[in-house]
């Protein structure tokens, strides 16, 4: 995926009329798979224990995570390649070799647990072998993502994000106190103890998350190559065009994504939180605690929303980790590309696939191991959201499109944020 030296002006292609739909691509994919299955045990144990009160969150995250992934959009439509790829042209070999172990590790814990999320949740919904429904799942998303021809993927990908629905659904049937859900959303209260800091630092850990990164530029990069467009370095006459869809997608994404993560804590606040429930492990807890109090409707939508969500993040987790060893190592990559011509991009994804289901047959506790990718998350975020915005301003690197002004302010900002959770993160846990 290397960029081609000399740069090459391009006329610009005729102007077509596109849909909102056809516009959406890894933005919006991107913005979906972030609830994933350990996202919504996140936001449901939040729900539970705090109730509306941390509602805010997602409101006050939302420009936060839709300006860094819009940044690290533009420098793979720029550039042609994706975020490890870049630190590999540009930085020292240690800064890459870092992130990309920090990020291999953190994914395959994290599919773990979104595989034996989504295996319990079927168990609930059908009964049957939990870990026969692990293996089903894990292969099912390897066989799709490698087999699959590629439109129709991300075609199948894009259709996947309906399932975050069944959460607005479940919060539509239940009862809930909307003057209340207001007011804790446009004006929260702060605590400053323990419980309500670590909340914070659960969701932002959840909601900006290093393998959203990877996976949005390398997607960015590669749908620019099937669409025929091109880096933009060597055709900047389409810029414009494609900025503006950039900014479009991502941004209808990361709104998605939280509204769907609103509505998952004022659901699960209105009822197990409202009954005194407020110690929640799992997304399979959450869901049959719901079944008595809310009614088997709502338990079954929780419960497939889970499958849905999982189906969709299973393979953005391992495509990521795929995409970010592939450029460090520069292996042929893409989904695009044909099994015997990526040969070591697929077996990435089936490899980290295959761990995070062996994850589900071994006495590894899942919650602590989630708070273990949540720690390696948040350590690896920070200097890669620094280096990402150094990236963006050099020259050298996007040539004459470099951040603007008011991107460059929100780009900091949002790591000036995550590096105090993740001090926060610190302070909490040698409480």
């Amino acid at each position: 995926m290397s960029r081609p030296a000399p740069p090459v002006e391009s006329k610009p292609q005729p102007a077509r009329g596109r849909t909102i739909w056809q516009i959406l691509g890894p933005g919006l994919i991107t913005g979906a798979s972030d609830d994933d299955p350990s996202g919504i045990a996140t936001y449901s144990q939040v729900g539970a224990q705090l109730g509306t009160g941390m509602a805010w969150t997602m409101l006050f995250s939302f420009p936060l995570m839709a300006a860094i992934q819009e940044i690290c959009a533009r420098i793979g439509v720029v550039t042609g390649n994706g975020i490890a790829g870049n630190i590999r042209r540009y930085y020292p070999p240690y800064l890459l070799q870092g992130a990309v172990l920090v990020l291999l590790a953190a994914n395959i814990i994290n599919l773990g647990a979104d595989l034996g999320a989504m295996a319990d949740s079927l168990r609930l919904l059908a009964g049957g072998p939990r870990l026969a429904y692990v293996v089903g799942f894990g292969v099912l998303c390897v066989g799709l993502e490698v087999f699959m021809q590629y439109r129709r993927y991300v075609s199948l990908l894009k259709w996947s994000t309906i399932a975050l629905f069944a959460y607005v659904a479940t919060a539509l049937t239940v009862k809930i106190d909307w003057s209340g859900v207001i007011r804790d959303t446009f004006m929260p209260s702060f605590r400053f103890d323990s419980a309500y800091t670590l909340a914070i630092v659960a969701v932002f850990g959840t909601t900006i998350s290093p393998y959203l990164f990877f996976w949005q530029s390398s997607q960015e990069a590669e749908d620019e190559q099937q669409n025929g467009v091109g880096p933009l370095l060597l055709t900047p006459l389409l810029a414009p065009k494609e900025l503006r869809r950039i900014r479009v997608d991502t941004y209808l994404g990361m709104f998605f994504s939280n509204v769907i993560g609103w509505f998952i804590i004022i659901a699960v606040a209105a009822t197990l939180h409202a009954h005194g429930i407020t110690n929640i492990a799992t997304t399979a807890e959450a869901a049959q605690a719901l079944r008595p109090i809310a009614g088997p409707f709502a338990f079954g939508l929780f419960a497939l929303g889970v499958i849905g969500t999982g189906m969709l993040a299973v393979p953005v987790l391992a495509g990521s980790a795929a995409y970010a060893l592939a450029e460090a190592l520069q292996w042929p990559a893409g989904l695009a590309r044909l099994p015997l011509d990526a040969k070591a991009f697929y077996t990435t994804i089936g490899v980290a696939t295959a761990l995070g289901v062996l994850m589900n047959i071994t006495p590894i506790d899942p919650i602590k191991a989630l708070f273990w990718a949540a720690v390696l998350n948040g350590i690896c975020a920070v200097p890669l959201m620094g280096i990402t915005m150094l990236m963006a301003r050099n020259r050298r690197v996007m040539g004459n499109f470099t951040l603007p002004r008011s991107l460059t302010i929100a780009g900091w900002v949002a790591t000036a944020v995550m590096a105090a959770v993740v001090v926060a993160m610190f302070a909490t846990w040698s409480e």
